[in-house]
């Protein structure tokens, strides 16, 4: 391909946006955004930023008033007034308009936004929380992205650090409208790619010294166990790590370890046909050594000589030089991909320095690799850490390595959730930590689980044969739970992917905080941990160890307004409160609200490639209107996407599936689909139709759920579930699920019983509570109990 790859970018803005002066020049980019540009000289800056890609947008409706002292601004959202000279605290200031609560809503410049954070470069050694950068909205209804100090990248594609003397700023002013701040950034930065659907399974990594047998005796007993993988990660061990100390260190490196992987290209088939994907590690910053396999050739690409003996003096990596970073790609790299590489994990930790100042090496090694990487028509992908504002473009991110913590844990939610302020929706962590610790088969189940209901599920384990997380490592009952929730993670790809789509063309990532739905809720900015999971389900993951009375683990956490289900035990929540949820080990807090549909791959042990199923389960939560539509299509970018629409009527009682628009041939001609109905209320006899004709339909019960089987339907047919007028949800069994908290609680049995008679004797739900408060339980039994007696207001039966 031809190097540099070009960027596609608009960065010069449309005359008819821009207010100018000798040395200030304001471009109003939106109705909420504004940049502003500052420079003694008088020249400002076309060029497009690591940040601002596309300034060209439409232009919003905006007033320019002037006096013989002031520049005034004023659109729909904000109103600026400045003094027209350097740019002060007292000369230049910001309004929001259209009222932002009681928050004071006027920004000066210079002052240092309160926003409610973006995120961090990485979490290298953390043991819980690091500070994080700045984000692009905020209670108080501003933020600010300071551009100022970006490089530039030049129309052919390379880069320049030859700034001008230059202040630019992007003044966001959206008030609470937190998604419509999200779009502005998108329409600045660019949008988020789609990412290839493979990235959505699980990834297998381990630093490891593995040999190719080993390594694919290790994926066929994930097979065989049931356990689907879609993308295996090879760390350091796959290159030579044991060099001549004369060549420095072995962290960098290139060449296959021949003694481990004596056929590359053989073992690497091996993986592809097994549905994998593989990455592999690389630490560019030693440079191209003489030991390597592609040395010679990087010698003569680069006109490097050698010396007589064959051997050469080190080609050292240097991202600000375009020739040696071409053949970095086409030599060095495309050699590798040849064997069968399909993308690289950067693991750069080297800093933001390189030769020329200005220019950061994580920034070149993000923005290039994706762009090679993208060639050939198909989703790019990389695993490399955060670079800043704008690397939400070079999905995925590589939070670093963490240590083995119930901190780290309990900060990654939080982490993840918010770095959607800066439009950064694809971290991947690594999942059980990387080194240090203690071994916690309970800390380890958990952040599994956080892992499965997180942007991207990579399990990693650091350089130490200790720390394993193959799930037959653990205890049988541990093992059977890491299972279930491993294959869970890819029935949910066709959700998931869904997902992915939206994050691309609608700009809101997959993981957001509860603020975006509900900023001006209180309770919604006091629960961190707690985040939406796409559009139909919350996800509250358990961040601390079970009460050791009840064996439950709790989670501080806000229902919205509404009826929730917890799609794992079924139980229903009345919401618009404050509450704890308590679970065992076997579930994590996943709520769906009335209307969720949630579609799943119908497989109960899925394979590893994610391909569009043929038989697909949709769960379906009644008690309002819904609305969904499936996304597929073939893994090419300029592909064609089937899209199934699904919509649930609540007062006909109908769910109707289909049929698929746009591009059919991208699904399956033919399938299947089971619709389970999370705690549906007894009694209720669903019917099935195919374009209105009656089918046959196979019905199960189980439990609280009931679910409808309709075999081979065509892509191009409608399918209707037909329940009845306004279908409702069942009740919560109260006295089964409180015998259940009691039978496992570590109590005298007498206090058991007596529990168990106010539960079934007290006439009202005030007189059980008065009871319960009188018998002096453990604080944490009391609320593990009033959480079932309190889901919802009439004490939920």
């Amino acid at each position: 391909m031809t190097f540099p790859p070009r960027l596609a970018s608009r960065p010069a803005a449309a005359p008819a946006a821009v207010v100018t002066g000798d040395r200030y020049r304001i471009m109003v980019l939106d109705a909420g955004l504004l940049r502003l540009e500052y420079a003694a000289d008088g020249v400002f800056e076309d060029r497009a930023s690591t940040f601002a890609v596309n300034r060209n947008l439409p232009v919003p409706d905006f007033r320019v008033m002037e006096t013989s002292t002031h520049l005034t601004i004023v659109t729909e959202r904000l109103r600026l007034t400045y003094d027209r000279g350097p740019f002060t605290t007292s000369g230049l200031s910001l309004e929001v308009l259209g009222g932002v609560s009681a928050y004071h809503s006027v920004w000066r410049y210079g002052q240092s936004p309160d926003d409610l954070g973006g995120t961090a470069r990485t979490l290298d050694d953390r043991d819980g929380a690091v500070p994080l950068e700045h984000g692009v909205v905020s209670r108080n209804g501003y933020a600010v992205i300071d551009d100022s100090h970006s490089f530039l990248f030049e129309p052919d594609g390379w880069v320049s650090a030859d700034h001008v003397d230059r202040t630019d700023l992007y003044v966001f002013a959206y008030g609470h409208d937190y998604a419509a701040a999200l779009r502005a950034f998108y329409a600045v930065s660019g949008p988020t790619p789609v990412l290839p659907r493979y990235a959505l399974g699980n990834w297998w990594s381990r630093y490891y010294r593995y040999t190719a047998d080993s390594y694919l005796e290790l994926m066929d007993r994930f097979r065989a166990e049931g356990i689907p993988f879609s993308v295996s990660v090879l760390d350091m061990d796959w290159h030579l790590v044991d060099v001549d100390p004369a060549h420095g260190s072995g962290w960098t490196g290139y060449s296959w370890n021949r003694d481990l992987f004596p056929d590359p290209a053989q073992f690497l088939r091996h993986l592809h046909a097994k549905g994998l994907r593989v990455t592999l590690n690389v630490h560019p910053a030693d440079g191209v050594r003489a030991f390597e396999d592609a040395y010679p050739a990087m010698a003569a690409a680069l006109g490097q000589v050698r010396n007589g003996d064959g051997d050469g003096d080190p080609i050292a990596f240097d991202v600000t030089d375009p020739a040696f970073l071409a053949a970095y790609f086409q030599v060095l790299h495309r050699g590798l991909e040849r064997d069968g590489v399909d993308f690289w994990w950067l693991d750069w930790q080297s800093g933001p320095y390189s030769r020329i100042a200005g220019i950061d090496p994580l920034w070149m090694l993000n923005h290039f690799h994706f762009l090679d990487n993208a060639r050939a028509d198909r989703r790019a992908l990389t695993l490399s850490r955060y670079a800043g504002p704008g690397n939400h473009r070079y999905p995925v991110g590589f939070s670093g390595d963490t240590v083995i913590s119930w901190a780290s844990l309990a900060f990654q939610p939080y982490f993840t959730a918010t770095a959607a302020n800066i439009g950064y929706g694809w971290w991947s962590h690594d999942i059980g930590g990387h080194f240090f610790g203690a071994r916690d088969d309970e800390l380890a189940t958990r952040w599994l689980q956080f892992g499965v209901f997180s942007p991207i599920m990579r399990l990693h384990s650091g350089n130490n044969p200790f720390i394993a997380k193959e799930p037959w490592t653990f205890p049988a009952h541990i093992e059977a739970i890491m299972t279930r929730f491993l294959r869970l993670r890819h029935r949910l790809v066709p959700y998931l992917h869904t997902m992915n789509h939206r994050a691309a063309t609608d700009g809101l990532p997959l993981v957001l905080p509860l603020y975006y739905a509900h900023p001006d809720a209180d309770a919604a900015y006091q629960v961190p941990n707690q985040y939406q999971f796409g559009t139909q389900l919350i996800v509250a993951p358990v961040t601390e160890p079970a009460d050791r009375t009840t064996g439950l683990a709790a989670v501080a956490a806000w229902l919205p307004p509404g009826t929730w289900v917890d799609v794992f035990t079924d139980l229903v929540y009345d919401g618009e409160r404050e509450i704890h949820l308590h679970r065992d080990l076997e579930t994590v807090p996943v709520l769906a609200p009335a209307g969720a549909l949630v579609p799943l791959d119908a497989a109960q042990v899925p394979g590893n490639d994610p391909v569009n199923p043929g038989h697909l389960e949709l769960l379906v939560v009644v008690g309002a209107d819904g609305s969904f539509d499936l996304l597929e299509d073939d893994g090419t970018v300029e592909g064609p996407v089937a899209r199934t629409p699904i919509r649930l009527a609540q007062d006909p009682g109908i769910l109707r599936i289909g049929p698929v628009q746009g591009a059919g041939g991208t699904v399956p001609d033919v399938r299947s689909w089971t619709v389970t109905f999370p705690a549906l209320a007894p009694g209720i006899e669903p019917v099935a139709t195919v374009d209105d004709v009656p089918v046959p339909a196979r019905i199960v019960r189980e439990g609280t759920r009931t679910s409808v089987v309709v075999e081979a339907v065509p892509s191009s047919a409608t399918v209707r579930i037909i329940l009845g007028d306004r279908p409702l949800l069942g009740d919560n069994n109260v006295h089964q699920r409180v015998f259940a908290v009691l039978d496992r609680a570590q109590i005298e049995y007498v206090t058991k019983a007596r529990v168990m008679e106010c539960i079934t004797t007290a006439p009202s739900l005030s007189v059980r509570l008065s009871r319960l408060q009188a018998l002096d339980l453990d604080p944490g039994l009391f609320r593990a109990v009033g959480e079932i007696l309190l889901a919802r207001s009439d004490g939920g039966a």
